[in-house]
């Protein structure tokens, strides 16, 4: 699972990425769509987990008291 500032660093570079290819004009290649994608679906992932995860610390938590 990724921390916060790695999760942030991954969202500033999905944001760079897709500010310089969609300049640069390359944003219709294949492989940059795909390391975007990827990119994305990695921190989709990663929230979810996050949320699952904080879900079942806290009720281990209430079934302890």
């Amino acid at each position: 699972m990724l921390s916060n500032k790695q999760s942030l660093v991954l969202t500033g570079f999905i944001t760079a990425g897709i500010f310089v290819f969609g300049v640069l004009d390359v944003l219709d290649n294949f492989i940059v769509l795909t390391v975007l994608t990827l990119m994305f679906f990695v921190l989709i992932l990663n929230l979810i987990a996050a949320q699952s995860n904080s879900n079942v610390k806290k009720e281990k938590t209430n079934s302890k008291s």
